[in-house]
């Protein structure tokens, strides 16, 4: 009988400290988790990602000279690159492509007094591809041997410049600024796409065509 009792009395010091650690979980899991370890957990993550964040600001911070002295070098190589309108806007470069065009005929037929511009107007040019590409369309009455000057002077100079959709047409009689007279055999009446291409980043607005 003393042995029953001690070995009931063990058996229920177990069974109350299984109710006690029992109990104890069970307001760990009710009262302490999800109101203390849930949010430290939380915070701890939350803690890390903003350390992660600031390492990797600090290391592009770190790369910032040496982005912005790449990119210099990109602008002085592109700057360097005659392909490309000087012009930051495409109403800019449609002016610089008439300024271009009445200098060139100007140069190549002194006082227009055989060739001569009759029409030039902006041509709105949809964007295709990375370069923005602004268009003039340009109608003259040339004689033979100005319209080879010309467009020898539009297409090797620099910038680069594109003559496109050239057409000619003979004209036996023609009247041109300054002559009282029509000219004779040879005249040619011309239209073409005058077009260059924007630097890379510039801003690049939308040409209206002129009335």
């Amino acid at each position: 009988m003393p042995r029953t009792g001690a070995a009931r009395i063990d058996r229920d010091r177990w069974l109350a400290l299984g109710l006690f650690l029992a109990a104890l979980a069970l307001a760990y899991l009710v009262l302490v988790h999800p109101w203390w370890t849930v949010p430290m957990i939380e915070a701890g993550e939350r803690l890390q990602t903003l350390q992660e964040r600031e390492l990797r600001q600090r290391m592009q911070l770190q790369q910032a000279p040496l982005v912005a002295q790449r990119l210099q070098q990109l602008r002085t190589r592109q700057a360097g690159q005659p392909g490309f309108l000087p012009e930051s806007s495409a109403e800019l470069a449609t002016a610089g492509l008439v300024q271009r065009l009445e200098a060139v005929v100007a140069q190549a037929s002194p006082g227009n007094r055989s060739c001569a511009i009759s029409n030039r107007s902006p041509l709105s040019e949809p964007r295709r591809d990375r370069y923005a590409r602004v268009v003039v369309q340009v109608r003259m009455r040339c004689g033979s041997p100005e319209l080879a000057a010309v467009l020898h002077a539009l297409e090797s100079g620099a910038p680069r410049l594109f003559v496109n959709n050239l057409n000619i047409l003979s004209s036996r009689g023609y009247f041109l600024p300054g002559n009282a007279q029509p000219g004779g055999d040879g005249g040619l009446d011309v239209s073409f796409d005058l077009s260059g291409y924007l630097r890379p980043g510039a801003a690049a607005t939308e040409v209206t065509r002129a009335p």
